[in-house]
């Protein structure tokens, strides 16, 4: 959320966030407020380099351009000192002097001349090769040029390169020289020998601009390199532009307002897969260990200060080696064991539950579009009133239609949830199968508790925040108004009592917060809602195959709106980009006019021979990548590189195992008559690179167990401190045996066998050495092959 925004006066604002200058992400906007809440969550892959990650409010204009109010930007380097927790950010100006990416290649070395006289002249070599990464300018490819000058106190000579059109990777190629002191009699030197306090006061400085022909230059960021550094050497190195020193000294900071963000930003380096043997093999016999607190993956939840970055890789490790349903199963039973009363059975967030949830997130993703996504079309696209809060009535508002409509709309929501129970993925019943019997074993004497320890999770985790939040879980591309907010919150509320089971009695609804939603929940009086969700909860953790009906439907991977070029299938019309709604299934992939039109073109899945990236130069424009079939290759542009690498990465996923895949493609189009990237003639030749390695075959879940694990790994060395208290415990433990007292240090873990988790400590620690050492040899070789000019 954002406070005190300025102009002081009620606005619309939305956030973006950004990759240096590229967007990646927006929020929806928040209408009439100067402390606008966004309450959003992003999580994705970062497929490229960048130097900062950047969040700018903007003021939403509906004819104007929308003006950027502000912007929080943070160096790649320093996100390690935000992570994990809230942070207010002052807003800073938004000054196109601090609007800067990408970096330069450049050799520069320092050369003595002897002249015909006999004197010893100094000369500065630069030679600026490339650029890379430039921003776009107006959505375009940039026309970049650079400056190149040797400053001093008493001089500034300044040379130009010529402009490159088009294009954010400029090749220059460019070699200038600069006279760097005054000339010498040969007889009074008898070697090459620069003058200090020249040397002292000399600088390099390379400025990069965007040739804005008929209107003004803008600056795209500068290095600068004291001329001291070099000596007698050559020196050739990558430098990251920077901002002008002044770029935002002039503003004042302080009355733009400030924006509070939660990052958690992680960087893993993953090693060849033999390294993970040894951590892989301990974590996945967790399942296996008695007491199960004595575990790996246990001790891993108990280490970590946030239980969730324990989950997230354990689940899906979990999951990816077929371990999940026992250790849940293990978890699940040490959690009832701490529960006193069945109402309360599986409502905290514990390990067997946070796991539950990812593991619902990421298998359950195509059981949510099947069942719920055509009625929360229907109720974002053709909305109702549906406000029955007395409080929140508009003027004219009439509450009994409204009533009629949330029925109409609930009722709906909730038929489709209980026919669903064919679609429920054979893994959630397996774990719901286990967390039912579990909570009977637990409470024999409850006739409910089977029925309530699966809702909890389907009902009140799955279904219900899936409505609220269509947008998180892929259901809408964009995010509704307000109005429509306001409507699938009440919806959502209504799930979550009718999924309740036991829940519609005469007591539980007298205790209603709210008494609007009383008097609505006394409409649904009926013994069918109650048969319902039984029947449905009973399908739903039971083990016995479910067989389908006729031919299964095919499994809906991503949507979204990205540009095409014309494939050129007809003699007539220009060969240009258009933007289409695209849509791929494991069967098909197919783009379209407009969302929820009929296809325009459809390859299928089997037809497709190879997808990969486009390089940049073959139309002059990012984020490219193309799609190779039966006919001419299909050229798409995506919106940001995250989004292109998403594309990239389920095309891939899906077609992996297509029998026709090739071997070889070309990384550029064919243009005029020949291959850009082998200048071949015939358009039919074989590529001539090699296709990128191929990606695991699974088209609903897509995990790589070697980076979990490293992950893992990672999370073991930041907690190690707590690693050796809670070995330190359990041998506290082992040699005094009475009462354990609260003000013990070790009195929040939980330690059932002190000697069984001593084990297992001593093992993770060992495995974390050895892998520390393996992680040391790796960056000492990985520094000594690169050369950077600036961090």
């Amino acid at each position: 959320d954002a406070k005190h925004l300025v102009p002081n006066k009620m606005r619309d604002f939305f956030c973006t966030i950004n990759l240096d200058q590229e967007e990646v992400f927006r929020t929806q906007v928040v209408e009439k407020s100067l402390s606008p809440y966004f309450g959003e969550e992003f999580y994705f892959e970062i497929p490229r380099a960048f130097q900062w990650l950047s969040f700018y409010i903007y003021d939403k204009s509906v004819l104007q351009k929308d003006l950027r109010i502000g912007k929080v930007s943070i160096k790649k380097e320093d996100l390690c000192n935000y992570t994990g927790k809230e942070n207010w950010f002052m807003l800073q100006p938004v000054d196109s002097n601090s609007e800067v990416q990408g970096k330069v290649h450049l050799e520069l070395k320092l050369n003595e001349l002897i002249t015909d006289n006999g004197s010893v002249c100094q000369q500065l070599v630069v030679h600026i090769k490339e650029c890379h990464g430039l921003p776009l300018i107006n959505g375009q490819n940039c026309d970049p040029y650079a400056t190149i000058s040797l400053v001093g106190p008493s001089r500034n000579d300044q040379k130009k390169t010529k402009v490159k059109k088009k294009t954010s990777n400029p090749q220059f190629n460019e070699t200038f020289y600069f006279e760097v002191t005054r000339s010498s009699s040969y007889t009074k030197k008898s070697q090459f020998q620069v003058e200090e306090e020249d040397i002292e006061k000399l600088e390099v400085r390379v400025d990069l601009w965007n040739n804005g022909n008929l209107v003004q230059d803008i600056f795209l960021g500068e290095i600068k390199v004291p001329v001291k550094v070099l000596r007698n050497d050559s020196f050739q190195a990558w430098y990251l532009l920077q901002p002008r020193e002044n770029g935002n000294k002039s503003s004042k900071t302080d009355d733009l307002g400030s924006l509070r963000l939660n990052i958690c930003y992680t960087e893993d380096c993953v090693l060849p897969s033999e390294y993970y043997t040894s951590l892989r093999n301990l974590l996945l016999k967790s399942a296996d260990v008695q007491p199960i607190s004595a575990s790996a993956a246990y001790i891993l939840s108990e280490v970590c200060r946030d239980k969730y970055d324990a989950v997230l890789p354990l689940v899906r490790l979990l999951l990816h080696h077929h371990k999940l349903v026992p250790f849940v199963a293990a978890v699940a039973e040490l959690d009832l064991k701490d529960t006193q009363e069945a109402n309360t059975i599986f409502r905290g967030n514990s390990l067997a539950t946070r796991c539950v949830d990812e593991m619902m997130k990421i298998v359950g993703k195509h059981y949510l579009k099947v069942t719920l996504k055509p009625v929360i079309d229907e109720i974002c696209e053709s909305p109702k009133p549906c406000e029955i809060d007395p409080i929140k009535l508009r003027e004219g508002d009439n509450v009994e239609i409204n009533m009629e409509n949330l029925r109409y709309y609930v009722d709906k929501v909730f038929r489709e949830i209980v026919r669903s129970s064919i679609s429920c993925p054979t893994l959630m019943c397996d774990v719901f199968y286990s967390l039912r019997h579990l909570a009977a074993k637990r409470f024999p004497n409850d006739p409910h508790v089977q029925y309530s320890a699966v809702s909890s999770f389907v009902f009140l985790r799955f279904f219900a925040v899936a409505v609220v939040s269509p947008h998180t879980f892929h259901l809408r591309p964009h995010h509704p108004d307000a109005q429509t907010s306001r409507t699938l919150t009440l919806i959502s509320k209504a799930i979550q009592t009718l999924g309740s089971w036991g829940s519609l009695t005469k007591s539980k609804l007298s205790s209603f917060k709210e008494t609007f939603m009383c008097e609505f929940f006394k409409t649904f009086q009926e013994e069918k809602f109650t048969e319902s969700v039984k029947k449905f909860l009973d399908d739903v953790s039971s083990t016995e195959s479910k067989e389908p009906s006729g031919v299964s439907e095919p499994v809906h991977l991503k949507e979204g709106e990205m540009y095409k070029r014309a494939q050129g299938r007809t003699r007539i019309g220009k060969k240009n980009f258009k933007k289409r709604w695209f849509c791929l299934t494991s069967r098909e992939f197919t783009y379209h006019k407009q969302q929820d039109k009929e296809p325009i073109f459809t390859i299928p899945i089997k037809n497709i021979l190879a997808v990969e990236k486009l390089d940049e130069s073959s139309f002059n424009k990012k984020n490219m990548f193309q799609v190779l079939h039966g006919e001419k290759p299909l050229y798409i542009q995506a919106n940001n590189c995250v989004e292109a690498s998403e594309w990239i990465e389920a095309l891939c996923r899906v077609t992996r195992c297509n029998q026709k895949r090739l071997s070889f493609y070309h990384p550029s189009a064919f243009l005029n008559g020949n291959w850009l990237c082998c200048k071949a003639t015939i358009e039919s030749t074989e590529g001539c690179a090699r296709c990128t390695a191929d990606v695991p075959a699974d088209t609903q879940i897509e995990i790589d167990g070697d980076r979990e694990t490293e992950r893992i790994y990672s999370l073991f060395t930041i907690n190690r401190s707590k690693l050796q208290k809670l070995e330190e415990a359990c041998g506290s433990i082992a040699v005094y045996q009475g009462p354990r007292k609260e003000s013990d240090d070790y009195s929040n873990f939980t330690i059932e066998d002190s000697v069984a988790t001593f084990h297992t400590l001593q093992q993770i620690i060992d495995i974390v050495e050895k892998l520390n050492e393996s992680h040391e040899k790796y960056q000492k070789k990985r520094s000594s092959s690169a050369t950077y000019g600036s961090e």
